[in-house]
């Protein structure tokens, strides 16, 4: 198939330290190029791939100190998209909403893979808007707030088989890999790792909306002999850190759509002791490949049964379920499905709705 992958600018893919988006849109486009479709990237010009780059800024716009509005290379980037869209079978986006209005005029078959929450007010109306738009989830728990959308399947993300190993003998420190941000809860990671005695590493980066919340909530609680802030990391050094790990702790606070921390982690034979929200019941396989917990009590005494946790196993069920041939396999299949007649179809019935 002729694909185009349509990835967010703001990393550049794969990201060079902590981006997620942009790194699922990376293992997904070099596997659908191993597998021996033709395919187009659009995303950043510092992004590598074995596919065709069409970039329309230099370089990842977080990075990129000269950069006032991000959304204008969006547009660019959108305008390069349509002009080629004849060329493809199938375009594939990943910015959420904002190709919608274009997409409209537009015959070729196309879906949109939602990364982030759903859950804030003004989604509603703009998904209602275009409720006609063909979306992929990333667990079901992501659909909760928009269940009548149109979404064609659930397509967990993967991870290439050999990017981690196995780590059968772990080391005695907890590990935190993510960002420092209220819903993230870096917080409650802490507390548990004074109550069970165990120092703990915590990989994350700081962004510029989170700053003030470093600075008078979690900056202090690092100042403890338990505690280890490693900052923002790249891919390389994650198998390091989380092989390395006796357990991630994953003690969110809000609807998280997928968690690609936890199977990174998985990879590793790590087990993931995670707060009960969000995609967590259907990420971790309780008692397999970590613990779901609903309380700071019962994370520390998940964190007392690691000693016996299966490591090999855990891997295994990575094998199984998070590899990124499957969800390239996946995804191909819902891009044949989609063919220009039945998309046309679709946006004609829903402006008749409207």
């Amino acid at each position: 198939m002729r694909i185009a992958q349509v990835s967010p600018l703001y990393e550049s893919t794969p990201p060079q330290l902590y981006g997620g988006t942009e790194r699922v849109v990376s293992y997904l486009t070099e596997e659908l190029v191993r597998q021996g479709h033709e395919v187009t990237l659009f995303a950043s010009g510092d992004s590598v791939t074995a596919a065709e780059l069409v970039a329309p800024c230099d370089r990842a716009l977080r990075l990129d100190p000269d950069c006032r509005d991000p959304l204008a290379y969006h547009m660019i980037m959108l305008d390069q998209v349509y002009r080629r869209a004849d060329e493809f079978d199938v375009i594939h986006f990943h910015i959420d909403y904002l190709h919608f209005a274009a997409s409209r005029c537009q015959r070729v078959p196309q879906l949109t893979t939602l990364h982030g929450r759903l859950d804030l007010p003004e989604l509603c109306r703009v998904y209602r808007q275009f409720r006609e738009m063909p979306l992929v989830s990333i667990s079901d728990a992501q659909r909760r707030p928009l269940p009548w959308a149109n979404w064609r399947a659930t397509v967990f993300h993967g991870l290439p088989e050999n990017l981690y190993s196995l780590e059968p003998r772990p080391g005695r420190y907890l590990a935190f890999l993510g960002r420092i941000s209220p819903e993230k809860r870096v917080d409650r990671a802490i507390e548990v790792a004074k109550r069970v005695g165990l120092p703990i590493r915590i990989a994350a980066k700081v962004d510029q909306a989170d700053a003030e919340y470093f600075e008078k909530e979690i900056k202090h609680l690092l100042d403890h002999p338990l505690v280890e802030f490693v900052g923002e990391i790249g891919e390389g050094e994650k198998q390091e850190l989380l092989g390395g790990a006796y357990a991630l702790l994953f003690l969110i606070d809000w609807p998280e759509p997928f968690g690609l921390a936890m199977i990174e982690a998985m990879a590793c034979g790590t087990p993931v002791i995670a707060w009960r929200n969000g995609s967590v019941p259907e990420v971790v396989e309780d008692g397999v490949t970590g613990f779901v917990v609903d309380s700071v009590d019962a994370a520390a005494a998940a964190v007392r049964q690691v000693e016996s946790f299966d490591r090999a196993g855990c891997r295994k069920a990575f094998e199984k379920r998070y590899t990124v041939s499957r969800m390239a396999r996946n995804y191909v299949h819902e891009y044949q499905r989609l063919q220009p007649r039945e998309f046309a179809a679709v946006r004609t019935e829903a402006s008749v709705l409207q």
